[in-house]
């Protein structure tokens, strides 16, 4: 039996000397979905947060929610470029990619760099490996981390993200590793404050048995019929989680004018691979 199978379903929260004192290798109890997420509060400094939110309206990256919805307005902005919305043309992509790296060397100026928030933690939680931002053999990187925008009721279904199970970017090279995980920081919550949910996690990894059920939009069915638990992540600004995207995930909508907005990456994982690949 697994030394940790008799802990309840639920994330694991904790400053990184005891998570790695009670996980000595975390993404791996993270690739075999012992634990459905690792969380560390006030990972990125929540005042920071609200300074880089100021600046995202002020540079209008994301609308102001004080002032009236354009028709037509999207639910959804990225700050960023991302391989699932660009990956069908590459030479885009990484042109994309390109402007973005050049972007974000001084999008934080003044603030703490929370990318590399993300990258040095996870660092920590893969000891013995190299993380780094995404690349191809010949050079071309793709983008280190995207911030997302959500606005009134936007909302993301059960499913499942991944390069190769979902995506099939077969042409990148990202598809070499064998688990993909995510890393998101909560920038800012729907709820002006105390903590918010940011994802229910369900018991469940993809199969090809689950996919109808994702594809026909019946996944609570299949966790009726199958007992299927879930847990919920609820964060503050600040506020950092990794978890496996190949456990069927879903996000509640957004409940008001206050938008919930969130950095975030993919991350590319195999025991035998000496790197961990970031990108978003």
């Amino acid at each position: 039996m697994n030394a940790h199978s008799a802990l309840p379903w639920q994330p694991v929260e904790g400053d990184l000397e005891n998570l790695l004192d009670h996980f000595p290798q975390p993404l791996q109890t993270l690739a075999r979905a012992e634990v459905p997420a690792f969380v560390l509060r006030r990972a990125y400094n929540p005042e920071h947060c609200h300074g880089l939110v100021r600046r995202f309206i002020e540079r209008g990256l994301m609308r102001d929610p004080e002032q009236a919805v354009p028709p037509g307005s999207p639910t959804r902005v990225d700050i960023g470029t991302n391989l699932g919305g660009h990956g069908h043309d590459p030479d885009a992509f990484f042109a994309r990619s390109a402007e973005t790296n050049l972007f974000f060397q001084h999008l934080f100026d003044g603030y703490d760099n929370p990318i590399a928030t993300i990258y040095e933690t996870l660092s920590r939680l893969a000891p013995g490996k190299t993380v780094r931002t995404a690349r191809e053999p010949d050079g071309r990187l793709y983008g280190p981390a995207i911030f997302r925008v959500h606005y009134e009721g936007h909302a993301y279904r059960p499913h499942l993200d991944h390069v190769t199970l979902r995506e099939k970017r077969f042409d990148f090279d990202v598809t070499r590793f064998d688990h993909q995980f995510a890393g998101v920081i909560c920038i800012q919550n729907a709820v002006a404050c105390g903590p918010g949910p940011q994802a229910i996690l369900h018991q469940c990894l993809w199969t090809p048995e689950v996919d109808p059920y994702i594809r026909d939009e019946t996944f609570p069915e299949y966790v009726a019929a199958h007992d299927v638990q879930n847990c919920r992540v609820e964060l503050e600004e600040g506020d950092l989680y990794f978890f496996n995207t190949r456990c069927i995930h879903e996000v509640p909508p957004v409940p008001g004018e206050r938008p919930r907005v969130v950095l975030a990456v993919f991350i590319g994982y195999s025991d035998d691979d000496d790197e961990v690949f970031v990108w978003s």
